[in-house]
């Protein structure tokens, strides 16, 4: 395989065509585990597994990528799976061409660019699949996504080949070549990337709301009273037992603090104290409540603007 292409092509790859393909890994990575803990329920007493018990690494995903050429600028719009023999290693023709045939109807503009697959590199077995293509595209891309987490790396792990053929040991062979690529989004794919991108805690918990830091914030600054006031008691008590020596200083100034503190046994505080709490409660929730509104309403007009410009234009870009 050469490092770099030389046809000179751009490539422009839109985040939803990475999100497609992640979500097929996904949902058959988790379909496959499913699949082994049933079958391993079920024979309790099978033995362990041929490769030491470790899990089966997920099954590879097959589907194509659709967009437009314009000119030396591909533009990669979408995507949609495909269904994979992996015996034959082959393709399901006619399901291709059923959706193939649908989103021709729903993007007229539309071509099949190439296809995708998931792995950490093409393999010697891809280039079957790249040959039965190029009777719809004669260069078709593979889009190749690395499912593998990579803490280390900073890029994307999203490769693009391009097929070309090169003389090897005096034969014409057909290799896979990288080509650079940028990611290039619509305002339509910004406004969901950033809503899926506040979705997403910051912190990697659960409970990264402004509402939950408000309540740690809180419960810090009582922690930190708590233990104030443990100190004082603390010196109370040993002044009290003459441990140490009498400070009317501090006293003073003890009991100046005790006398700001309301009766907590007096059933009017109780009442008054439920009241203010439920009053600060009910505007918490309003506040809550009014700010999901506005976000949602933001949200709405957003997409509103988004799809009005493109009815505008004639509609989505369509699939060629």
């Amino acid at each position: 395989m050469a490092s770099s292409s030389s046809s000179g092509l751009t490539f422009k790859l839109h985040p939803l065509v990475i999100v497609n393909i992640s979500d097929h890994h996904t949902r058959v990575k988790a379909q496959a585990q499913y699949s082994s803990s049933s079958a391993a329920a079920a024979a309790p007493g099978a033995g362990a597994t041929p490769n030491g018990g470790a899990p089966p690494p997920p099954p590879r995903v097959f589907g194509c990528v659709i967009g437009v050429q314009r000119g030396r600028t591909v533009e990669i719009f979408n995507s949609f799976e495909l269904l994979y023999d992996p015996v034959t290693n082959t393709l399901d023709r006619a399901f291709l061409e059923k959706k193939q045939e649908l989103y021709k109807k729903v993007f007229p503009n539309f071509y099949i660019l190439g296809w995708y697959s998931t792995g950490s590199d093409a393999q010697e077995s891809d280039m079957q699949i790249h040959r039965a293509l190029m009777d719809i595209n004669e260069s078709p891309v593979y889009v190749l996504l690395n499912p593998s987490i990579n803490h280390a790396q900073k890029d994307l792990p999203v490769t693009i080949f391009e097929s070309e053929l090169h003389v090897i040991d005096g034969i014409p062979q057909l290799i896979f070549v990288r080509s650079n690529y940028t990611i290039e989004t619509v305002e339509a794919e910004r406004i969901s990337v950033d809503h899926v991108a506040h979705l997403k805690p910051s912190d990697g918990g659960s409970a990264a709301t402004q509402l939950a830091a408000h309540l740690t914030g809180i419960h810090s600054a009582i922690k930190m009273l708590n233990s104030r006031v443990r100190v004082v008691h603390q010196y109370l008590l040993a002044m009290q037992r003459g441990d140490i020596p009498l400070d009317n200083s501090l006293l003073r100034q003890v009991s100046s603090l005790l006398r700001r503190l309301p009766a907590m046994e007096s059933e009017k505080f109780q009442d008054d104290f439920l009241m203010d709490f439920n009053d600060t409660l009910l505007v918490t929730y309003l506040a809550m409540f009014t700010n999901c509104s506005s976000t949602m309403n933001e949200l709405v007009d957003k997409f509103n603007t988004t799809y009005d410009r493109h009815s505008r234009r004639g509609g989505r870009t369509a699939f060629i």
